[in-house]
């Protein structure tokens, strides 16, 4: 078993499991007015982590999902405090830098991408 290859498929469907929930929070739960930044953070979220499940356009939404991440984290928490301890800000940061690797490493093989490669 390539163990690699596992682990990266598991981070990347992990991930996206995990962020989608966020997205609904603010879409469906919370409601949040249409074309506000909390809607856009919300849709980016929740379409984002479903693109990162299937692993379809994985880079390209992995890259985003980084940026508002990083967004998210200089507008939100480093406003209180600069270090993410400090700031409530893990979350924000590590969900930034595992969707850099993620922009770096693509979908891996079990992904809608991988298996598009795979065809070629």
């Amino acid at each position: 078993m390539n163990w690699q290859a596992f682990t990266l498929n598991a981070l990347r469907i992990v991930t996206g499991l995990l962020f989608v929930p966020h997205g609904w929070q603010k879409l469906v739960v919370n409601g949040v007015e249409t074309f506000s930044r909390s809607w856009f953070a919300g849709v980016i979220e929740l379409v984002g982590g479903l693109l990162i499940v299937i692993g379809l356009q994985t880079r390209w939404t992995a890259f985003l999902c980084s940026g508002l991440m990083a967004f998210a984290y200089w507008l939100v928490h480093g406003t209180t405090a600069l270090f993410p301890i400090d700031n409530g800000g893990e979350l924000a940061v590590l969900y930034c830098f595992v969707f850099l690797f993620l922009w770096a490493n693509g979908g891996g093989e079990f992904s809608v991408d991988g298996m598009m490669k795979n065809k070629k």
